[in-house]
């Protein structure tokens, strides 16, 4: 029984940076399962994802993004305009206190313009986070597969989608 106890500690210990990497804090904001998706060989945009929640009690605004794999980050979201769903910028991302908003493919995103080189899978790279009242703070983006879906985040609070109040 003491064996299995160990092993069990080991294992916990082993998994435990992997878990940590996901979840990043700046002030009362909470970034967590910042990744993107693979990007074919001579794409020069593509999109970054993440979840941010504020725990403090008055609402917080990403202002800006930036990363060495692309030459500038936008936000961006979806509108339906005469039934056909259009990408539009955004001037930043509101996030209320208590509340997440979860950027996702087809909705609220980062827009990775100008890439330096494709996006590979299994490739992680730097992503700077600038926020109204909570300042700046860098996450590591994990690469999924092109036709990668969000990642799951047990237990987290149900977000958001474009239909929201939260891109401005």
């Amino acid at each position: 029984m003491i064996h299995i106890a160990r092993l069990f500690v080991l294992a916990c210990i082993a998994i435990a940076p992997t878990v940590s990497a996901q979840e990043h804090h700046i002030g009362d904001i909470v970034v967590t399962t910042p990744w993107a998706r693979a990007t074919p060989g001579h794409a020069k945009i593509g999109g970054a994802y993440l979840t941010l929640t504020t725990h403090g009690a008055t609402p917080d605004m990403l202002v800006a993004a930036a990363s060495p794999v692309a030459r500038t980050i936008e936000f961006h979201g979806h509108t339906m305009v005469k039934g056909v769903m259009r990408m539009r910028r955004v001037d930043g991302v509101n996030v209320e206190p208590g509340e997440a908003v979860t950027l996702r493919p087809g909705g609220l995103h980062l827009m990775l313009m100008g890439l330096r080189a494709p996006l590979a899978k299994g490739q992680t790279f730097p992503l700077t986070l600038t926020f109204k009242t909570a300042g700046t703070v860098t996450v590591e983006v994990a690469v999924h597969g092109v036709g990668a879906q969000m990642p799951e985040h047990g237990g987290r609070p149900k977000a958001h989608d474009m239909k929201n109040r939260h891109a401005k």
